[in-house]
């Protein structure tokens, strides 16, 4: 999928305003410049466990790169008008560093902006901005393992998550399994719990000769809500 906040395993990148960056000893990034646009479409627009919206979603995105630093923007708007407040436009920023093996670490800042259909309540509205900091991992084509933790700056929630990927008949597919360290608002839990169980399979839709269209299946299970998901998805970029 061409972003990274959909319905998978998201090492769903971390976002802005980040002035921070550690640099780590064992590897150093080549620098480059680059901008990416595109945008996914997705039945529902489903995240660690939680259904924002209950609607089809276009999310859009812009990211901007050099060398490990990567910043950007990424929203989600629900094509029902129902699902108005379950829009979202996030600021994101991540640095990742990244050994020969395939190894890399990333650290990162997102600005979680949802904003609400009443007008009195615009983007400099303290309540209408969530902020997360978060450390992933992604280890080599040895041990192919993902690990992503989150806190957010208010209230100290904790998310914890991990994921497997793996090729099955030329189809990508991810696993992954993610759970909350206490009891959170945002999350909608009383104690610790399993929110997000899931298995994302993967695969580029050949339309031509030179275009394809990345499509994903995901089924996705909250067993602290009791709720369960399908979802598919679909990726425009140029």
């Amino acid at each position: 999928m061409f972003t990274t906040r959909s319905h998978g395993c998201p090492i769903r990148r971390l976002r802005l305003p980040a002035a921070f960056v550690a640099l780590l000893a064992f590897a150093s990034p080549a620098w480059g410049q680059s901008v990416s646009v595109g945008a996914d479409v997705v039945s529902r627009y489903v995240w660690r466990g939680a259904d924002f919206g209950e609607s089809m979603a276009v999310q859009p995105a812009i990211t901007f790169g050099a060398g490990g630093l990567e910043f950007g923007a990424w929203g989600s708007y629900s094509i029902s008008r129902s699902g108005a407040d379950a829009n979202e436009n996030d600021l994101w920023a991540t640095y990742t560093v990244a050994a020969s093996s395939g190894l890399s670490v990333s650290f990162g800042f997102t600005d979680y902006y949802f904003p609400s259909p009443d007008a009195e309540a615009g983007f400099s509205a303290g309540d209408a901005h969530t902020l997360e900091a978060s450390l992933a991992f992604s280890g080599p084509e040895t041990f192919p393992v993902t690990l992503l933790g989150g806190v957010l700056t208010g209230g100290g929630d904790l998310y914890v998550e991990a994921g497997v990927p793996f090729t099955v008949s030329a189809v990508d597919v991810a696993l992954h399994m993610g759970f909350v360290g206490g009891e959170s608002v945002f999350y909608g839990t009383e104690g610790a719990a399993l929110i997000n169980v899931g298995v994302t399979a993967s695969k580029a839709l050949r339309i031509t000769e030179t275009f394809e269209v990345p499509v994903s299946v995901a089924y996705i299970l909250n067993p602290d809500q009791d709720r369960a998901y399908l979802v598919f998805g679909f990726s425009i970029a140029p």
